[in-house]
This record gives C-alpha cells, sequence and structure tokens, in this order.
C-alpha cells in the first residue's frame, strides 16, 4: 500500500471525504496466482513469483486498495502449522490443514507455539524480510500484521463441527483452547509489528463468529477479539463472510473500525447494526456477480449498491468476501469503471 493510499483509507475510517471513490478488496492465494498465470504452488514456493504477482496486481490497478498488501501467507495452513498441523499443498488447489486434535483430552497436551521459529511462520515472516527492500522501491509499505482468528483456526485444529459441539458441550475445555490460540496469536502479531516498523494495522479473519448464537458469540468471541484488537495501531480490520448480524452490533466494542462482510447482508443494515462507527468494506456477491458474472451484471450490481447505498460516508466499495477465484481483468475492470463514473 502506498503512503497516499494509506492516508486515504486513514480519511474513509475516520469519515471524510476522499476525492476519487474508495474502492478495495481483500487479495491473497484463492484468486491471484491463477489471475497472473502460475499456479498457486508457484505462489507459496517461489518468493520471486509470490512478489511479481503482487507487483503486477497493484501497478494493473493502481485506483484499487488491495488489502491487506503483498500477503504473506500459505493459504489456511499458515497459522495451523504452528501447532503441529499436517499441510497438504495440491499444485492448484487449495491447500488444507488437517486435525491435530481429536479428542477433547488432546486439548490440554496441545503445545504452545512459538511464532518466531514453528511451523510455517518463519518462512512466512522472513519472506517478506527478503521482499521489504523491492516493496518500498515501487513505492509501497507493509502496514498490517495478518492472522486468522482464534476460532478459525481452533475449528482448523479439531474440526468445525467438534468445535461447536464440544463448545455446547463442555465449554471450558474451549475455553482452554482458545486461550493457547489466542495468546498465540498476541505474541504472532507482536512479532509482525516489531519485524516491520511500518506496520500500523491488524487484519484478523475469521468465519467461525458467523455460526455462534448470541450467548456464545459473547463468551467464545467478544473477549478473545477485544484482547487481540487492544492494540495502538490505526487500522482494526475483521473480516468475516459468514452471517453477521448478531456479531455486528458488538464490533465497536471489540475495537474494529474498518469490517469485511458476506454479501447477503445489506450495508445499510450494518451501518444501524454497528451505529455507524464502523467502515464497511462490501458489498456485491462475490462468486456469483464478480467471478461467474458478465461485465454487464458486475455493472449492474455495481449500480444497485451505489443506488441503495444511503450513506457513502465510512465505505469502501468491493465484494461481501476476499476476492474469489476466478475473478477476471474484465469484470474487474468493470466494477471499478462503474465506481468511479457515479462517484
Amino acid at each position: 500500500m502506498t503512503l497516499d493510499q494509506w492516508n486515504n483509507l486513514l480519511k474513509i475510517i475516520h469519515g471524510d471525504t476522499t476525492a476519487s471513490p474508495p474502492i478495495g478488496f481483500i487479495i491473497d492465494s484463492p484468486w491471484l496466482p491463477n489471475w497472473t498465470g502460475i499456479t498457486i504452488l508457484d505462489y507459496f514456493s517461489n518468493d520471486e513469483m509470490w512478489f511479481k504477482a503482487n507487483k503486477q496486481v497493484v501497478e494493473t490497478f493502481p485506483e484499487v486498495l488491495f488489502l491487506p498488501g503483498f500477503w504473506s501467507e500459505y493459504g489456511m495452513c499458515t497459522e495451523p502449522s504452528v501447532f503441529g498441523a499436517r499441510s497438504t499443498f495440491p499444485a492448484n488447489e487449495f491447500p488444507h490443514a488437517h486435525k491435530v486434535i481429536h479428542s477433547v483430552s488432546d486439548i490440554e497436551a496441545l503445545p504452545q507455539p512459538n511464532p518466531a521459529t514453528d511451523g510455517l511462520l518463519p518462512f512466512m515472516l522472513n519472506r517478506l524480510k527478503l521482499a521489504q527492500p523491492h516493496i518500498e522501491n515501487i513505492g509501497h509499505q507493509i502496514r498490517f500484521a495478518v492472522a486468522r482468528g482464534p476460532l478459525n483456526i481452533a475449528s482448523y485444529l479439531m474440526g468445525t463441527t467438534e468445535l461447536l459441539t464440544t463448545m455446547m458441550m463442555e465449554p471450558e475445555k474451549i475455553h482452554t483452547l482458545l486461550s493457547k490460540v489466542s495468546t498465540f496469536l498476541k505474541q504472532w502479531l507482536d512479532l509482525q509489528r516489531q519485524s516491520f516498523a511500518s506496520i500500523d494495522g491488524i487484519l484478523l479473519l475469521d468465519d467461525i463468529i458467523g455460526f455462534l448464537g448470541e450467548a456464545q458469540f459473547v463468551e467464545f468471541a467478544l473477549p478473545y477479539f477485544k484482547d487481540l484488537f487492544d492494540s495502538d495501531v490505526s487500522v482494526k480490520f475483521l473480516h468475516n463472510d459468514a452471517p453477521c448480524r448478531i456479531s455486528a452490533p458488538y464490533l465497536p466494542e471489540m475495537g474494529v473500525n474498518l469490517f469485511n462482510m458476506g454479501f447477503d447482508t445489506d450495508m445499510n443494515e450494518l451501518k444501524k447494526l454497528t451505529h455507524q462507527r464502523v467502515t464497511l468494506l462490501g458489498n456485491i456477491p462475490p462468486r456469483d456477480v464478480l467471478a461467474n458474472g458478465r461485465p454487464e451484471d458486475v455493472r449492474e450490481a455495481a449500480l444497485k449498491l451505489m443506488s441503495t447505498l444511503e450513506d457513502k460516508s465510512h465505505v469502501i466499495f468491493s465484494c461481501g468476501g476476499g476476492m474469489p477465484p476466478g475473478v477476471s481483468t474484465q469484470n474487474l475492470c468493470a466494477f471499478i469503471d462503474t465506481i468511479q463514473s457515479r462517484w
């Protein structure tokens, strides 16, 4: 992210108007490698290809905020790997982290990892350190410490069904697990910030909060996210593209000031649920329109988003969720051109 882009992001979060329409997308391995013509495995295993892919997208669409920007990651295997999860990396499919908790008795024995040395994290961090001079030479900087959220990681360690069932049957076991994962996450976010002085934002991605009722959310999500976002950074960014009507009113209490939601929640409703205190990143359908639609379908969805939005402050125009696989340059251009023409 360039300095101008970062300053514009801060303006948007503060509710100020920008000269050009704010457009942004979360991009990572499900979309970027194939868009640039390489495999997902190439993207993960070749630092030069990783850098060139990220450089290509920011130079092709300089008017777009790509978040978090030059994201060093290994898909959903990134954080579970520090707890010993076996990782499977097909050549051009999403990687998968295998369970390490097969019974609740395994939770107590789960090690407390060191993010500086364990799993894939040293490779992820070193890739960024090696790329930092090249990133800065093209006018960008590393702005975010990034991690999957505690419930998301827990779901990979023991399985989503098992996590939610144990939450109801043996809640103290899940608190033990979430405490271990959150302790690791605090250390991991701090390590990223210590490694790069330019970081002034946190991005957490966690869809599992969307599967909780309100009582479960308040008990098993709210305190852990409040602790993780309790940091002196300017941007506190949460991604959850699962249902969010239950959790949305708690976003200000969590400390969140930027939120990427699923496309099935109306942004006008979300503004009311968050008391106009959270900037929203969304919200056209990512797969069915942005990826699988024609350019005219994208234009129609973008026009509908613009025309139905009652208040365009605290909004970054995007899709509901991260950039899905298969989004073409033509469809991205259709979205950008439509938003810009109606700003």
